[in-house]
């Protein structure tokens, strides 16, 4: 399995996963200029896409979706998008087959009408895609369990986001469980979740006002230490906004 991380973040987000001759992409809130340079990493054109899964509604996951007009199947929760059919509304727990790629999503819990993540699988490989959300829910726990790659939201410090210019009822939010998960709180999960096959794990949608990747990646490893769980083996890689990442089988 082949992921290039486009963009991750309020800046924007789209993410490309690529199996054999398949090619999907997870959401679409950035320029064409930004896909082309991720699709570049892959030597592949726009025309290779063959369906797009979007988490939810808010702008910086859907802000360009309309550059693509009617070029791919989109596929997202039931009131995500207007005119969505029923045949491309995603379920919790019903995967969707895109060539030799499975999607499989999950509900996640974020102030949208009907947020998902997913768990992709593909080349009997399994990458557990986590954002936007104040926590993850049961069947989403157990869905994540020993991954081959993770992307875990790790949207903000707790002293950061306390101490930051935000005003009072945006700090709410964010702490909210239709909120983000803190760096602590995507940790404890992640620790809990890895198991022998774990490879990868990529920390995504951290902000620029309230965390940094350095104070984000240093949380990690504090809280695997004081769980007793080892990094060794697991490559730990902090994102920052708008920044190109490859992942999976490239890195």
């Amino acid at each position: 399995m082949n992921i290039v991380f486009v963009s991750l973040g309020s800046k924007g987000n789209a993410t490309l996963i690529e199996q054999d001759d398949t090619l999907i992409q997870i959401d679409m809130g950035v320029p064409k200029k930004a896909i082309r340079e991720g699709l570049d990493l892959l030597n592949r054109d726009f025309k290779d896409i063959q369906a797009v899964f979007i988490t939810h509604e808010h702008a910086d996951h859907v802000g360009t979706l309309s550059l693509y007009r009617d070029a791919y199947p989109v596929y997202c929760g039931k009131g995500t998008l207007p005119d969505i059919s029923e045949e491309h509304e995603l379920h919790e727990g019903e995967a969707v087959d895109i060539g030799s790629i499975a999607v499989m999503p999950f509900r996640s819990s974020h102030d949208a009408n009907n947020p998902m993540n997913f768990i992709i699988l593909a080349g009997g490989q399994k990458f557990g895609y986590v954002t936007d959300t104040g926590f993850i829910r049961p069947h989403g726990v157990a869905l994540l369990k020993n991954c081959d790659f993770y992307l875990m939201e790790s949207n903000y410090g707790v002293k950061e986001l306390a101490e930051g210019p935000y005003p009072p009822l945006l700090k709410r939010r964010i702490r909210s469980k239709h909120g983000h998960l803190s760096n602590i709180d995507s940790a404890k999960y992640a620790s809990n979740f890895i198991g022998p096959r774990t490879k990868q794990i990529f920390l995504g949608h951290i902000s620029d006002e309230n965390n940094t990747p350095e104070i984000a990646e240093q949380t990690y490893r504090k809280v695997f230490r004081d769980n007793e769980v080892s990094l060794e083996k697991i490559k730990l890689v902090a994102i920052p906004q708008k920044t190109l990442q490859i992942g999976g089988d490239l890195l």
